[in-house]
């Protein structure tokens, strides 16, 4: 999973997200988020809808602020309607509610509007929360004992409590599940599904599109057994707006409800009332993901091959189709619609530096390298392995034993400076450059001749950073030697701007004959002599 991925977290700073240890993004345009950092303090960032980031205000931020009436309470998980409206509850049990109220899904025994986060009590007091969700405007908690409460919006039947007013306080569904324990809940925009210790599946609310998995598409107004089910022990259930997906102790693939952007993954898009087997080619299913603010489905094999299927960026996908991905998280980052989190993305805990830091670290450290290069009578040390591995030149150059120059057991460099050559081989090990234009022309000359394109493309950039009147003509000309065409057409359009500043200028003077031929001709049609 990459945080990277999710685009309300790029402006974050590098040291403050790895320290995150929870993180969620909700909200209808996938604009919002909420943070809890491993010192356990809770941030939001985003357009603040409803007052979703519980900062006492309605104003949006583009950088995460304190949520202090969760800092230092232990959040563990959160739940988030498209209402909207927001739960989090914590390691021992308290939940917290606010955002949109209109519907009582706030759960605090009114319809007012919660701009910071309130703890609910009434009938959950001495009650520990293990598990929330939200659908559109309603609630669902999951306490310790295995007892279901709802709130909020009812007027399907999602509240479960056999009717369809709405409930404004947390009610404990009081359905018969024969003295069973429910071990999970999960909530579809107006419909509400239970999974119970035995595996059976329950579901109430609505089902015009056959998300109760029936058999009908009569709505429920209390959990209705899915008796399709029968015989198979569901491990864990999610919803999507309108469809739902299980996995079965097996790890056996079943989807029903609405299939119009082939959610279900049948292969077709016709809605199923009943269960219906999905991926059997796919091996073993091992976790599946949905999200009631959207219509995509997505999946992980038991050889960690992850699927999607369904609304993929606007694409109806009706079948699995295999991604690139290691996470179920970076499906919905790259092509859910919103894009938002199915559950909050737990990060992992690391006790050493990552890969990136390892190797900026090692880069010209005399105790590990195993080769040195002597430039402008100075060692650069580096490691052989990375090198061969980041550039064909150094593969080249260590297959065959060949040295450009030795002295003393270094690599002499005779063509580059020594900021430039130092600058490559950095470049090497953490994929950046750290030069300045006046220095970057060199370090153009040397990604030339090495036939580094990605570092030439990267040198036009800066180059084209540190342009002026009076460099442009040599820099023009360099870029024509280099045959760094868009440095070139940039150089040209900048003097065609400052054409007679340019013109006057001591670099232009020094430009050969046929540079300066070629160039009046270039600029001639493009109009630069016009009266």
């Amino acid at each position: 999973m990459e945080l990277s991925n999710w685009t309300i977290f790029s402006l974050l700073d590098r040291e403050f997200a790895a320290q995150i240890r929870l993180a969620c993004v909700f909200g209808n345009l996938g604009n919002e988020a909420l943070i809890v950092t491993r010192e356990d303090e809770v941030y939001a960032l985003g357009s603040n809808g409803a007052g979703c980031l519980g900062q006492g205000d309605m104003h949006s931020s583009l950088q995460p602020k304190q949520v202090e009436p969760l800092c230092y309470k232990k959040v563990i998980g959160f739940a988030y309607g498209s209402g909207p409206h927001v739960l989090a509850f914590t390691e021992t049990g308290e939940l917290y509610s606010w955002g949109h109220n209109g519907y009582c899904q706030l759960g605090n025994g009114s319809t007012n509007q919660g701009l910071t986060p309130s703890i609910i009590q009434n009938s959950l007091t001495g009650r520990k929360v293990v598990s929330v969700a939200c659908g559109s405007h309603h609630s669902l908690c999951l306490t310790a004992d295995g007892d279901i409460f709802s709130w909020g919006q009812n007027n399907c039947g999602q509240i479960g409590s056999g009717t369809t007013t709405n409930q404004s306080t947390p009610r404990k569904v009081s359905a018969s599940f024969g003295g069973r324990k429910v071990i999970g809940v999960t909530c579809g925009q107006t419909s509400s599904m239970a999974v119970l210790e035995n595996g059976e599946v329950y579901g109430w609310g609505y089902n015009g599109n056959g998300q109760l998995g029936l058999g009908n598409n009569i709505n429920q107004l209390n959990p209705c057994r899915v008796t399709a089910l029968q015989g198979v022990v569901i491990t864990s259930v999610v919803c999507g707006y309108a469809h739902t997906l299980a996995i079965s102790d097996e790890g056996v693939l079943y989807a029903w409800g609405a299939n119009s952007y082939g959610q279900l993954g049948t292969g077709n898009k016709a809605n199923s009332c009943t269960p219906t087997k999905v991926g059997e080619e796919l091996g073993r299913i091992v976790e599946v993901a949905a999200t009631h603010y959207n219509h995509i489905s997505a999946a992980i094999t038991q050889d960690s091959r992850c699927y999607m299927w369904g609304q993929c960026h606007g694409q109806s996908v009706v079948s699995p189709t295999e991604t690139p991905f290691t996470s179920l998280h970076d499906v919905f980052a790259c092509f859910a619609t919103p894009s938002v989190t199915f559950v909050p993305m737990e990060t992992e805990v690391t006790s050493g530096p990552s890969v990136y830091d390892s190797l900026r670290l090692a880069f010209d450290d005399p105790e590990t390298s195993d080769v040195r290069f002597l430039v402008e009578n100075k060692e650069i040390h580096a490691h052989k392995a990375v090198l061969k591995i980041r550039c064909e030149h150094f593969r080249s150059m260590f297959q065959d034993h060949w040295e450009e120059g030795s002295i003393e057991g270094c690599i002499d460099i005779r063509h580059f400076t020594f900021p430039v050559y130092r600058a490559f081989l950095q470049y090497l090990y953490t994929d950046e450059v750290e030069l300045p234009p006046e220095d970057a022309i060199g370090l153009l000359d040397l990604a030339n001749s090495y036939c580094e394109s990605q570092l030439k493309r990267r040198c036009e950039r800066i180059i084209r950073q540190g342009i002026t009147v009076e460099n442009v003509a040599m820099l023009y000309a360099t870029a024509i030697k280099y045959q760094a065409r868009e440095l070139e057409e940039f150089c040209f359009k900048f003097s065609l701007n400052h054409m007679t500043a340019v013109t006057q200028t001591e670099a232009f003077s020094k430009l050969d004959e046929g540079t300066v031929k070629d160039f009046i001709t270039k600029a001639a049609k493009n109009g630069a002599f016009k009266s």
